[in-house]
This record gives C-alpha cells, sequence and structure tokens, in this order.
C-alpha cells in the first residue's frame, strides 16, 4: 500500500474568494519612484511648457506614496520656484514637479 504525497495542498487553507480580494487590498506591491534622466527631464519640461502656451490637454503620470497615478486636464500653472504645477480638471491638482514621471499631450 502506497501512501500518495499531496505536497504543499495539505499546508494551504482553503480560503474564500472574498478573501482572497481583500488580502490582495490590504498588501498593495510598494514600487520605487523611478530616476529620470536629464533627457526625460528635459522632455516633461518642454511638454509641459508647450501644453500651457497652446492650452492643449494632457495625460500625465506621477508617483504618490509608492503608486503610479495617472491625471488628465489642462496645464494652468507651472510655479518653479515653488516647485508644483496645477492641473485643471474636475477636481483641480496641485502636484508637485519633483513627482512627475511622464506626460503626453492628448
Amino acid at each position: 500500500m502506497e501512501v500518495q504525497e499531496r505536497g504543499t495542498m495539505r499546508w494551504v487553507s482553503p480560503m474564500l474568494p472574498e478573501h482572497v480580494e481583500l488580502l490582495k487590498e490590504v498588501f498593495v506591491e510598494y514600487k520605487e519612484k523611478p530616476i529620470l534622466n536629464e533627457q526625460k527631464m528635459n522632455e516633461i519640461d518642454q511638454t509641459l511648457k508647450y501644453a500651457l502656451k497652446h492650452q492643449v490637454n494632457i495625460e500625465m503620470t506621477y508617483y504618490k506614496e509608492g503608486e503610479f497615478l495617472t491625471l488628465s486636464g489642462k496645464l494652468v500653472r507651472i510655479d518653479q520656484r515653488k516647485g508644483y504645477i496645477v492641473l485643471w480638471n474636475e477636481d483641480g491638482f496641485n502636484i508637485s514637479l519633483t513627482s512627475i514621471i511622464d506626460v503626453e499631450i492628448v
């Protein structure tokens, strides 16, 4: 008589799908902020200046608390002295210049 090995199956407790979803929400993977090279920073700067001058919509990706977030809207102001931009959409946002990762004209 042979004993059939179940491997790790005997050590894993069954979980309800609701529990799995809650665990995924709690344990969000922390992402590091990428370090932008000078060329990418210049590209972002030029795109922001063009968007401000021509009042076109932009889509911006920025870093906040371990996440990459995306916003769309029109650029209202660039305040380089204080280090932020004002993006106009339904909510209105002030975004730090150092947290911007990418900007595209929509």
